[in-house]
């Protein structure tokens, strides 16, 4: 096994282009959500599928922009490997596995893409060390197979949902919402992105939209808590409003199966309603009020990472 460092990496083959590499896994649910950048898009696109069609532990690609987000299963799989044809994919993700703080994902590709797990992949941001199975798959491009081992921190899914911080006076919930993750300076922690998530209008009591607002982390286990605190104080500081509600929620692909998915944004849901259903799918409420803010929070959470879909009525597409 040869081990090398993203300086290394970029030493031996000169800087090339992946911008970014996260891990975070929920071993509960055997699940790890993997996020890769580019400087373009071509690349994201062209992995994206071969990783699909090659299967292993892959179970689904997303991509927007020049940024894919793979959901994996946790362990090894067998993949369907090698040059790119109809049922074959010619990069895979073999594996992804826990190891204390670490995540090891181990990589395979073929000719352009070999290049791109051993060279380009390994020197990304994000990336601890890549181990090399022999000195041969050190030797990238033609019609050569490569395969590594990327080792990683271990961070965790985290997915604050934020409602009710504004008046018919004042405020709008999205924006402090983008305040408050572009304040968070945590060590360990990831901002990844900000929704806005349409709820059902025709509720009678709401401010004018009825928009609640999701944010989403990567945080290492040791900075949960204080990734917490932080977004709990900062909107209880900064909202308008006496109602605001903040649920918390920890994983990957909470509340799949839950009936408010639709309701949240179809139906009336009661505060009665809403706070069962959190205890029931293990998300928290980190407010003191105790308010209908809370109803709107667990829908942002429920649709925060859900797409563009979540910024629709119930059923829209683009």
């Amino acid at each position: 096994m040869i081990t090398l460092t993203p300086d290394d990496v970029k030493q031996r083959f000169g800087p090339l282009f992946s911008k970014k590499f996260l891990v975070m896994v929920d071993e509960r649910a055997g699940r790890a959500e993997i996020l890769e950048q580019c400087h373009a898009r071509g690349t994201i696109e062209w992995d994206a599928m071969n990783r699909s069609r090659a299967g292993g532990a892959v179970a689904a690609c997303a991509v927007e922009g020049s940024t894919m987000t793979i959901l994996a299963r946790l362990g090894r799989h067998p993949v369907n490997f090698g040059a790119a044809a109809g049922t074959i994919g010619g990069q895979a993700l073999e594996a992804v596995e826990v190891n204390g703080d670490e995540v090891i994902t181990t990589w395979a590709g073929i000719a352009g893409a070999g290049v791109g797990v051993a060279a380009c992949l390994p020197q990304a941001p994000g990336v601890i060390r890549a181990e090399y199975p022999t000195e041969d798959d050190l030797k990238v491009g033609g019609a050569r197979t490569n395969r590594v081992r990327i080792i990683s921190p271990r961070y965790e899914k985290i997915s604050f949902g934020i409602d009710d911080t504004d008046t018919t006076q004042e405020g709008a919930t999205w924006v402090m919402a983008l305040k408050c993750a572009e304040a968070c300076h945590i060590e360990g922690v990831e901002f990844l992105n900000m929704r806005l998530v349409q709820l059902n209008p025709a509720v009678p009591n709401k401010t004018t939209n009825c928009v609640g607002s999701a944010l989403n982390f990567a945080a290492q286990p040791g900075s949960i808590d204080a990734l917490r605190k932080f977004v709990c104080t900062f909107v209880e500081k900064h909202t308008f409003s006496k109602d605001t509600g903040i649920a918390f929620s920890r994983g990957i692909g909470i509340g799949e199966d839950s009936p408010l998915l639709k309701a949240i944004k179809t139906d009336i849901v009661t505060l009665e309603n809403a706070e069962a259903e959190a205890e029931r799918l293990g998300i928290g409420y980190l407010d003191h009020n105790g308010r209908k803010g809370r109803i709107g929070a667990l829908g942002a959470v429920l649709w925060a990472n859900r797409g563009i879909e979540a910024a629709g009525l119930y059923g829209e597409h683009l």
